[in-house]
């Protein structure tokens, strides 16, 4: 591979510095370390070897340091080399692995002539590197490795910027992730953070009882949630498919049918809308079902379960989010959604129509869509007005039937659901309710829902007649309850791709 691209064809740039090879610019340290690929091979060094003798890494060595140097036990250190400084014929090399960063000395008189002539001459900053050694403090204070023995692991044949010179930009920090996380403490104790958070939860459920599961990614029906979805086609049985954009919802609730009476997923989800900094269009949720709960249990729950995420991952309950200031440990507040709207916009969301919705949300500058525009969506675009500006902790109840198609309604105002949205920062965190289980119910909103489809309304609910079918033979009473990775990116105070590990760009031009 190296031969041929050092044997291409080249145009040499005007500054001499930078090449184009089979159209592609190649700049010069990338030309130099590719021809030290060669003779590395040359000297019968692999560049790329299979194995590493690792003894330590470097945080238990640091953390051993006194007793293994006192010893004088060899131990063998591997990492990236951040950075080389030669002195003739002794050279400092900071070696750094996932737990740390340690100093290494290499000298031509511990490890030969030939070894450190190949060494100062073929390696460079960014190649891996094992090193053989025992250990000893340097005159400035310095805990160290003297090298004995060097062994290539990885030639690096492109430079990692310096932490000093790297990448600031933020479209090519999230482009380039890798050197993103190499090179920013913060982003690699949030990549912790992140599995730590998904890892809380999980336990959590795992402690209750519950059994992980896992549903289809590829649905006939795209059902569970009102969003618009990816389609693709499936050669094999020669149809169209809907990526999933809940994490199973119908699909679990058909499990507590099925007679299992906890279960949860934590998986992917996909909907094809638009980017801010609270969406993405595809990320990770949390979705569980209880059997022979409600909603009121489950709000209990939920509040415990979020101080005890936020106290185990991130040290606190307390925190600043958007400007919003939000302690979870205090109490959280209960907000009636038609209460809230009917005082501040002077109208009742179950009791109205389209034109008088229009009304207010032209009278209040609130922007909406004319395209496929309905009660429900206006209605929702008055609430999240309201929503913004509410800090939280909190939960929204008594929410009208026409905005929650799967949800259980309220015996004594039927008009409304046993609802609850967990409200942090302005928006919202979680929802959960007491699953609809009268499968003549559940007929006649996925209806209504199509029709909304038909006129327009592309987020409404696909009618699913098979889950319908499911509950026509008996599912309990049940809590449902998701929560998406927004969360996780509100409790780090960023927007959620930046706490996304890999988040989607679109290709350089």
């Amino acid at each position: 591979m190296y031969l041929l691209l050092m044997n291409s064809s080249m145009n040499t740039a005007t500054d001499g510095v930078a090449e184009t090879v089979n159209g592609a610019v190649q700049h010069k340290e990338y030309r130099d370390r590719c021809e030290k690929v060669e003779r590395l091979r040359a000297a019968d060094i692999d560049p790329y070897p299979s194995q590493s003798q690792r003894t330590h890494r470097v945080a238990d060595v640091l953390a051993e340091f006194e007793a293994l140097s006192t010893k004088e036990t060899d131990v063998t250190v591997a990492g990236r080399l951040m950075s080389l400084r030669q002195h003739g014929n002794l050279t400092f090399a900071d070696v750094r692995d996932e737990s740390g960063t340690i100093q290494v000395a290499i000298s031509k008189k511990d490890i030969g002539a030939e070894a450190y002539k190949l060494f100062t001459k073929l390696i460079d900053r960014s190649d891996f590197v094992q090193f053989r050694g025992t250990l000893f403090t340097t005159k400035t204070g310095v805990q160290s490795v003297k090298a004995v023995e060097w062994t290539l692991l990885c030639k690096a044949l492109r430079g990692v910027p310096t932490e000093h010179f790297g990448l600031e930009d933020e479209e090519e920090r999230l482009r380039r992730r890798y050197l993103d996380i190499l090179l920013h403490d913060d982003v690699a104790t949030m990549v912790r953070q992140r599995s730590a958070f998904w890892q809380t939860l999980r336990q959590y459920l795992l402690t209750r009882a519950f059994v992980e599961v896992e549903t289809p990614i590829l649905e006939n029906t795209a059902g569970g949630a009102e969003a618009r979805p990816f389609i693709t086609h499936h050669n094999a049985l020669d149809m169209d498919v809907y990526l999933r954009i809940s994490a199973g919802e119908l699909w679990q609730k058909r499990l507590m049918v099925a007679g299992l009476e906890r279960t949860f997923e934590i998986g992917r989800v996909f909907r094809n809308e638009g980017i801010s900094r609270e969406h993405a269009q595809d990320y990770t949720q949390l979705e569980f079902y209880m059997a022979y709960t409600d909603y009121r249990e489950g709000m209990a729950m939920i509040r415990e379960m979020y101080r005890t995420v936020a106290r185990e991952v991130f040290g606190t309950e307390q925190f600043t989010i958007h400007g919003h200031t939000v302690d979870l440990s205090a109490e959280w507040e209960t907000i009636d959604f038609c209460t809230v709207i009917s005082e501040r916009f002077g109208i009742n969301p179950l009791a109205t129509d389209e034109e008088a919705v229009r009304q207010v949300l032209r009278e209040h500058d609130i922007a909406y869509t004319e395209e496929g525009f309905n009660v429900s969506r206006g209605v929702d675009a008055l609430w999240k007005a309201i929503r913004k500006e509410v800090s939280g902790p909190a939960f929204l109840i008594g929410v009208p039937v026409y905005l929650e198609p799967l949800a259980k309604r309220v015996a004594d105002a039927p008009e409304t659901v046993e609802r609850f949205q967990v409200i942090l920062a302005g928006s919202e965190m979680g929802k959960g309710f007491s699953e609809l289980n009268d499968p003549q119910d559940q007929r006649e909103r996925f209806l209504r829902q199509q029709a909304l489809r038909d006129a327009g309304d592309d987020e409404a609910q696909m009618a699913d007649m098979d889950y319908v079918e499911a509950l026509e033979y008996g599912m309990p009473p049940t809590f449902g309850f998701g929560v998406s990775e927004r969360l996780f990116s509100f409790f780090m105070n960023r927007p959620i791709r930046e706490t996304q590990i890999f988040p989607l760009m679109k290709p350089r031009s």
